[in-house]
């Protein structure tokens, strides 16, 4: 087994989440390093870690370039820590914290964690990766929640998407729940894409073009034709940044139509009264409020119309616009 260096800098969790679309991609490499981005502690939500793995030990320029990706740390004049993991196995020291996550029926785990032995349990396999997220955080545990419950209460659902779908997690949650359903998962990333698509494999879940494959998709917000054209949607998850959230405020209501179901994760609890304002605004009302720690997530009813006229119309439960108390 060939040595293994790891470079740790702090990092915020807004930096963390930018990677994705950061230009200084070490992909130029031959050989490229892994990054992996991770909560610093459950109790700081802001504080992050960037850890970047290799095969050779770190010079210079990759170091400059690792420093790059945390503005806050160079401002505060940190410098990477630099460590070789000499005969170690990177994935699972990448991995070894992350402890599995049960929801509902579902549960999240690594490979390095043994999946449930229990029928009644849908088992998911998610690991580290380069795309943002892992499925083992907190938000996700407010959405796996959220949407295992919409299927308890007798919600159906046929024209389902996942918007910022990082692991591709969520959007193979609905594939469970609702079998039937269309589903589109997106992001703007193209190697979260490419992370779904393999994870998808992992979990035996079809992806393409076919009937009942999900669609996966790069696309900045829901600006893709092909998410376009299958609007409107009767449930849409969007677990992201608040403000992400905000700015895509308007997009989502033009691609939902009245009594769409809106699933938003991934703000913070001081957050909450601007992300549910935003979305008041073009026609959403808030139903539930799903509280773990720091971390909310909503559930909105689509109340009225906005944007263009639609011509096609999804096909509903009646029970949707009723299913929740209010908050």
């Amino acid at each position: 087994m060939t040595d293994t260096w790891k470079i740790s800098l702090p990092c915020t969790r807004r930096e963390a989440e930018q990677l994705a679309n950061d230009d200084l991609s070490l992909d130029q490499y031959d050989d490229a390093p892994t990054i992996v981005t991770r909560e610093a502690a459950p109790d700081r939500p802001d504080d992050w870690v960037i850890e970047v793995y290799c095969n050779w030990n770190p010079d210079n320029a990759l170091l400059d370039h690792i420093c790059n990706l945390s503005p806050s740390a160079q401002q505060s004049k940190i410098k990477p820590v630099v460590e070789k993991l000499q005969n170690e196995d990177w994935v699972t020291l990448s991995q070894r914290d992350l402890e599995p996550l049960r929801a509902g029926r579902f549960y999240v785990h690594t490979s390095n964690s043994a999946p449930l032995d229990d029928k009644a349990v849908k088992n998911i396999c998610i690991d580290a990766s380069q795309a943002f997220g892992t499925g083992h955080h907190e938000t996700t545990l407010g959405c796996l929640e959220s949407l295992d419950q919409l299927k308890r209460n007798g919600q159906l659902y046929s024209n389902i998407i996942d918007v910022g779908t990082g692991t591709g997690l969520l959007a193979f949650v609905a594939r469970h729940l609702w079998p039937t359903a269309q589903i589109i998962a997106s992001d703007i990333d193209p190697v979260a894409v490419q992370v779904s698509e393999e994870n998808a494999r992992v979990n035996g879940i079809t992806t393409g073009t076919a009937p009942r494959a999900i669609k996966l998709l790069t696309s900045n917000g829901l600006d893709h034709p092909a998410i376009n054209r299958r609007a409107p949607y009767d449930l849409i998850i969007a677990n992201i940044l608040a403000g992400p959230l905000i700015a895509l405020a308007p997009q989502i209501a033009a691609a939902a139509a009245p009594n769409t179901v809106l699933i938003l994760a991934g703000l913070l609890k001081a957050q909450k009264i601007e992300v549910v304002s935003a979305y008041t605004r073009v026609g959403f009302r808030l139903r539930h409020t799903r509280v773990g720690d720091e971390w909310p997530c909503l559930t909105l009813i689509k109340a009225r119309e906005y944007g263009p006229a639609k011509t096609r119309t999804a096909i509903r439960s009646p029970l949707a616009s009723d299913y929740f108390g209010e908050c």
